[in-house]
């Protein structure tokens, strides 16, 4: 038995990374996904050229998003799960700035953000859903940043 130890010793070991980093055969979120894939064209550049799609009828009517922003993506997750992705040309400041000032004021209180130099993030919460956004700085459009939106409603 002495040769099949250090073999036992490795499995057992791999099977507790596995069970620490949450590493399984399937996705814990499988179900199926309802996704509006990218259809909004980009210019050689990377700045979209195709109209907006229009915002779903569940995103929430009070949620600010800057004017002029291009909706590009929209997906329908499992746990009601609703992820709306743009892109705004009013620069990475005055997004962020727009976000910090327009979500408390429309009812929504941030809650661990951060900025970094091209990205910024916050949670954002009300008393009937919970959500995050994501700012990042396009690098192949002037002035442009993609803002995406995650919201579910609060359980």
């Amino acid at each position: 038995m002495k040769p099949f130890a250090p073999a036992a010793v490795l499995v057992g070991a791999v099977l507790g990374l596995a069970a620490v980093t949450g590493c399984s055969p399937a996705p814990r979120n499988a179900g199926p996904l309802r996704a509006t894939p990218y259809t909004a064209a980009s210019a050689p550049g990377g700045c979209p050229t195709a109209a907006s799609l229009p915002l779903p009828k569940d995103f929430l009517a009070d949620l600010p998003v800057p004017e002029g922003a291009v909706v590009t993506s929209v997906e329908h997750r499992t746990g009601g799960r609703l992820i709306v992705a743009t892109v705004v040309r009013s620069g990475f400041d005055a997004t962020l700035a727009f976000l910090h000032k327009q979500l408390p004021k429309a009812g929504y209180t941030p809650k661990d953000g951060e900025v970094e130099k091209d990205d910024a993030e916050s949670n954002f919460s009300s008393t009937t859903v919970r959500g995050r956004w994501t700012l990042r700085k396009m690098p192949d459009c002037e002035g442009g940043v993609y803002l995406t939106y995650l919201t579910s409603a609060v359980s």
